[in-house]
């Protein structure tokens, strides 16, 4: 599996404050059948992190990685916050990218409101990027408002959720909803944004294969990520889906009549 969303860089932001840390998240990641992590540590108002700082991390870690005898490549990636990303100049933008590709990772707030979302996006493709939109699941304005996250994903972003929220590890409402888009086909990547080991590890294919999404792995987390990391615009096409029955305990998604016509 590539890991398109990962805290693990040392003492940068939220993730493992250590070497040691960063190299335990690497462990268990490898353990899991990750085979390259792109370590995305927040560029926000909070986290002033540049590209410069995050690449040197990346190799140090790459190199500390591999020292220590695991099969797992380090890609340097952002998180980047869309109320810092209008101060960011256009080449600090193209330095944040997952890996060399023009494809920018960007992370909705978590608000129940959301203005700016689609200008934004608008500018960023006029400089030639493309945007993954990090765990929008978990942003009350597109529970309030999935034609959103509908419209956008219809004229080209693409939407990574993170593989916790198929098991409820930020609730109940969370993970119906997150069921929900992958079921109606607006998911094409699922990441771990692990911060750490234990906590908030680096899984990923336990919990698409409890939430039933077992058909849809290699799609999410192989095929998907290699085209974005390669810097191809367009993604491989989807499989056909087979859901498990009952699959998660859930409700039938079709009950939000809103999600039908993107299935």
């Amino acid at each position: 599996m590539i890991d398109l969303h990962c805290h693990l860089l040392p003492g940068i932001d939220d993730g493992p404050q250590t070497v040691e840390g960063s190299l335990a998240l690497a462990r268990v990641a490898a353990e899991l059948g990750t085979r390259a992590i792109v370590a995305t540590p927040h560029v926000s108002w909070r986290y002033a992190n540049d590209s410069t700082t995050i690449a040197h991390l990346a190799g140090e870690i790459g190199t500390a990685v591999s020292e220590d005898g695991l099969a797992l490549e380090v890609v340097a990636g952002a998180e980047v916050a869309m109320t810092r990303m209008p101060e960011l100049s256009p080449e600090e933008r193209s330095a944040l990218t997952l890996g060399d590709g023009p494809w920018l990772l960007l992370e909705p707030p978590f608000s129940s409101v959301l203005s700016g979302l689609e200008q934004l996006v608008l500018e960023l493709e006029g400089e030639g990027h493309r945007v993954l939109l990090a765990h929008p699941e978990r942003c009350q304005a597109f529970h309030r408002d999935t034609e959103l996250l509908e419209a956008l994903v219809h004229d080209g972003v693409l939407v990574s959720i993170t593989a916790g929220s198929l098991a409820g590890s930020f609730g109940e409402t969370v993970r119906r909803f997150a069921l929900e888009l992958v079921e109606a086909g607006l998911v094409h990547n699922v990441a771990s944004d692990a911060h750490d080991a234990q906590k908030r590890p680096p899984s990923i294919a336990r919990e698409l294969e409890q939430a039933g999404f077992a058909t849809l792995t290699s799609w999410l987390t192989e095929e998907v990520p290699a085209a974005l990391l390669a810097g191809e615009q367009q993604i491989p096409p989807r499989p056909p889906t087979i859901v498990a029955p009952g699959a998660a305990g859930r409700q039938p998604w079709w009950r939000r009549g809103r999600l039908r016509r993107a299935s």
